[in-house]
């Protein structure tokens, strides 16, 4: 028994349905062909792109690794490592942990520059002169997330 199930048999989308299906501008879709995250795209007669469900997939796993904060270049190398998993399963987990590393260390940031704001907001409700805000903005900063300590003028 011969499979005549054929891609040429697979549902066709227009740009707009991607669109539509994946929350992608037409003009984002465009650039992932040209920077090649998408390849072989197939056009209809007309010369118009005609998505099939593996472009979709693909493009959802796009979608989610930019989630994931993967730069687009990341993505590419993930996308080439995702049709030989097993393989390159060494090279995900490295790609993987540098990137648990970097959120980790913004969430770092992010903690010092909350418990910064915090601070200004906390100082601001108890002055009678001047802003405490635009004053903490105005100090220099002598490493990240921590400012020197100065004495305040009464502005």
């Amino acid at each position: 028994m011969t499979d005549t199930h054929t891609d040429l048999d697979q549902p066709r989308y227009s740009i707009g349905d991607i669109a539509g299906k994946t929350g992608l501008s037409a003009d984002t879709l465009r650039y992932y062909e040209k920077i090649g995250l998408l390849v072989d795209v197939p056009r209809n007669t007309g010369g118009r792109r005609m998505y099939r469900e593996r472009d979709l997939s693909r493009l959802r796993f796009i979608t989610r690794a930019q989630k994931m904060n993967f730069t687009l270049a990341e993505i590419g190398a993930l996308l080439q490592m995702r049709e030989d998993p097993q393989h390159a399963r060494e090279d995900i987990r490295r790609m993987t942990r540098n990137k648990l590393q970097q959120v980790e260390s913004h969430m770092e940031e992010l903690g010092k520059l909350r418990t910064e704001l915090t601070l200004l907001l906390n100082l601001c409700r108890g002055a009678e002169d001047g802003c405490p805000i635009i004053e903490g903005l105005e100090e220099p900063v002598t490493a990240p997330g921590n400012r020197r300590d100065r004495p305040r003028t009464g502005r």
